[in-house]
């Protein structure tokens, strides 16, 4: 039931190395450890070309980070099902970095197949940022051709996605392939500093980790005349949970990441929850909730609680409350991290921006040979957030093996796409009567 996670390497010192990497050279090219090979054709030979798939913000603010990564980065490829978010995402990219820019009418891709187009256009690593739904086929695809990725999470919306997620995460392993999750707390300094007190037993044996994302409404966007039912749907993907996950994974699975952070990347043995709508009663919010509440238990009798909710005009709280047999740990998001007991601790170390951190990783692991996998916890965790959602949408008391094991694929398959495709939104989840398959 446990899996071991690859630890990424440590943020120290990472500029300064890709300053500094000797870069080894034979015959006048550069050899890249992991065996990739700059493109010809570009006036610098050691270029990192870049490909991103999901011109969102998200996607948006991680081609960003990637090119402020490493000045041999290069974006030369940009895909996405909607025209005028590539076109809007090039635009903010080309402020920030013009001439890392190298993106022509010609690797600019639309459409449900322009991830594989960007695959296909000869880059070296690829930005995954579509819609969580998405991610198990695009990132199979990607380490299939032999990429190195940076994933941004949850990485999937259901069990048989995760199941292929570790399957391509297992592959990218045997190729020396890098894969690092946009789980970016895991990338924070802060947080790195407290996790490993609390792991190296700063708090004794944990008995119990609670964990709190409450926060306000999500957006939304006006249906339009011209639009198809799939246009206004991917337009809205939050709100469908084929595309998204329901909430609970898409956004407060960075709550449960912590959890099985603290409790070393162990998977419980059995969830229990509730859940349902009850400000998201519009159509408009397609079939999600605004509100969880999940217990985990482990194997050793320890719990996990996990509380979230999306109700505007409420009180909002994001943290993580760590009670050991010798002390507790305190985590309020981007505020406070102590321990209390056993060791008296307050975290009063330098801040980093952990969006950057995570690139700044990707491209130096690239450069020096030791791949980053963070393929098992990042599956691990989003899995935690569907048998959360599972738990709350059926109303009983669900079992690891039922979960993982689970057959259930809530959203079309990757080739059913089309514009003028009519998939039926699952009804809304009731607890009592739907059923975990």
């Amino acid at each position: 039931m446990t899996h071991l996670k690859e630890n990424g390497t440590s943020n120290s010192g990472r500029r300064e190395f890709i300053k500094k990497s000797g870069i080894v050279l034979v015959g006048g090219s550069v050899v890249y450890p992991s065996g990739m090979l700059a493109s010809s054709g570009t006036s610098v030979e050691n270029t990192i070309k870049v490909g991103l798939i999901g011109c969102g913000g998200r996607g948006t603010g991680a081609a960003s980070q990637a090119l402020m990564a490493d000045p041999n980065v290069v974006l030369t490829a940009m895909g996405d099902v909607f025209e005028d978010r590539l076109e809007s995402s090039l635009m903010e990219l080309m402020k920030i970095s013009p001439l890392q820019i190298k993106v022509d009418t010609s690797s600019k891709f639309v459409g449900f197949d322009a991830y594989q187009k960007v695959i296909d256009s000869g880059v070296d690593v690829v930005l995954l940022a579509t819609p969580p739904g998405f991610r198990p086929d695009h990132l199979t695809a990607a380490v299939d051709a032999g990429k190195h990725i940076f994933c941004e999470k949850p990485v999937a919306v259901d069990a048989p996605g995760v199941r292929k997620v570790l399957a391509a995460a297992e592959k990218a392993k045997e190729k020396q392939l890098n894969i690092v999750s946009g789980f970016c707390f895991r990338y924070d300094s802060a947080k790195r500093a407290t996790f490993e007190k609390v792991l190296n037993g700063g708090v004794g044996d944990i008995k119990s980790v609670s964990t709190f994302r409450y926060g306000w409404e999500a957006w939304y966007k006006d249906r339009q005349p011209d639009w198809t039912d799939m246009t206004y749907k991917m337009r809205n993907w939050y709100y469908y949970n084929w595309l998204s996950g329901d909430f609970i994974v898409e956004q407060a699975v960075h709550s449960l990441d912590m959890m099985s952070w603290a409790m070393g990347d162990v998977m419980p043995i059995k969830a229990i929850g509730s859940g349902g709508r009850q400000r998201r009663t519009d159509e408009k919010y397609g079939n999600i909730y605004d509100h969880f509440a999940v217990e985990f238990e482990y194997e050793n009798g320890a719990k996990g609680y996990h509380f979230t909710r999306q109700q505007s005009d409420t009180a909002t709280k994001n943290s993580v409350d760590v009670f050991g047999s010798e002390g507790n740990a305190l985590v309020k998001v981007g505020k406070q991290y102590e321990l209390k007991g056993k060791e008296n601790w307050n975290y009063e170390g330098e801040k980093n921006n952990m969006y950057q951190t995570q690139h700044d990783d990707l491209f130096a692991a690239i450069k020096n040979g030791t791949p980053i996998n963070d393929g098992n916890f990042m599956a691990q965790s989003t899995l935690l957030a569907i048998w959360g959602r599972e738990a709350g949408y059926t109303g009983q008391e669900i079992t690891y093996d039922e979960i993982f094991n689970s057959q259930s694929s809530i959203g079309p398959s990757i080739d059913q796409y089309a514009w003028d495709f009519e998939w039926p939104t699952p009804p809304i989840a009731i607890p009592g009567q739907t059923k975990l398959v």
